[in-house]
């Protein structure tokens, strides 16, 4: 009896197995083998927090020590390259954001990566809209009368970095209203909260978690938020469409990404326990006392949504003629 189509049939078998899906068990034997990186590419932002929130229960699960760098620079470009280029094998991990990921590939002539090629997205993990603040000296207490104040002097917003969300979303109302405020970009969310608070600005997009505890103290006034509806913890601040904006929504999020080629074993790995991570019930809680939205998407999930990213960044900056400064 000839031996060729039980071989050929071995083959196929062969073949068919290489194209089943991913287990869950394969995804779980899965394991680093040295130490995890996880870089955040913007510095004094809640992606810092929201990523020394997970290393130590990352850590725990994967039996590996896990910390967290900071690579900030060039609206998130520096740290984003660095993941990029960096090996696939799950030893390093990127905690991306609107800018570097959904905005900088318009907003840039020429980016050191792709963020679809080059990233392989792990998951969605929170979203957040913006308050629109000022500095508690300015006096204005609406988005009316800080559109008209700025038509009778000069003024001057800060963003956490060229590119960034908070950057765009106030180069929309410019557009918007037909005003003109001088840009201050500045290297993370912190120095610019500290010179919106000290006076040397007069007002930032920012999402709550960065500005909330100034608010409480009276050192900067909340005037609208960029939400589709009011948040349930400042019912009093109104959105920027109840502002006289229809259609002016913001969303600033945050995601895992691996470097692009990560085996999907791996991705789905660091998926099952990110996600898990962000469902504990104290994590979650911490995150939503900053106003975040824990979404905790599937790594497809993930990609769909930087896919409608990018072309809807890319329309504001279009439309807003928003430069890299």
């Amino acid at each position: 009896m000839p031996r060729f189509p039980f071989r050929r049939a071995l083959l196929a078998a062969a073949l068919l197995s290489c194209t089943l899906p991913v287990t869950a068990a394969q995804a779980a034997d899965w394991a680093p083998t040295k130490l995890v990186r996880i870089v955040v590419p913007i510095v004094g932002s809640t992606n810092d927090v929201l990523a020394r929130l997970v290393a130590p229960e990352l850590q725990r699960v994967l039996g590996q020590t896990v910390i967290v760098e900071n690579k900030g620079g060039a609206g998130g470009n520096i740290g984003t390259a660095e993941v990029a280029r960096s090996a696939p094998d799950g030893h390093t991990l990127l905690v991306g954001f609107n800018g570097p990921i959904a905005i900088n590939p318009t907003l840039y002539s020429k980016l050191p990566y792709d963020p679809v090629k080059d990233l392989s997205p792990i998951t969605l993990a929170v979203t957040s809209p913006q308050f629109l603040a000022v500095n508690a000296n300015v006096p204005v207490k609406t988005v009316a009368e800080l559109v008209a104040l700025s038509k009778t002097r000069n003024m001057a917003y800060a963003s956490v970095s060229t590119g960034s969300a908070s950057h765009l979303t106030m180069e929309m109302l410019k557009s918007a209203a037909k005003i003109d405020i001088a840009h201050v970009p500045y290297k993370g969310a912190g120095p610019a909260v500290v010179d919106l608070v000290g006076g040397q600005v007069d007002a930032a997009f920012m999402v709550p978690g960065n500005v909330q505890q100034f608010a409480k103290e009276g050192r900067i006034h909340l005037i609208a938020s960029t939400g589709e509806k009011r948040f349930a913890s400042t019912p009093n601040i109104p959105t920027m469409i109840e502002s006289g904006y229809p259609g002016f929504v913001a969303l600033s999020w945050i995601g895992f990404f691996a470097p692009g080629g990560t085996p999907q074993p791996v991705i789905d790995r660091y998926n099952r326990e990110l996600v898990a991570i962000l469902k504990q019930p104290e994590i979650r809680a911490k995150l939503e006392q900053m106003e975040f939205d824990v979404v905790a998407s599937t790594p497809r999930q993930f990609a769909d949504w930087i896919q409608t990213e990018i072309p809807r960044w890319g329309k504001v900056i279009k439309d807003t003629g928003a430069k890299a400064d």
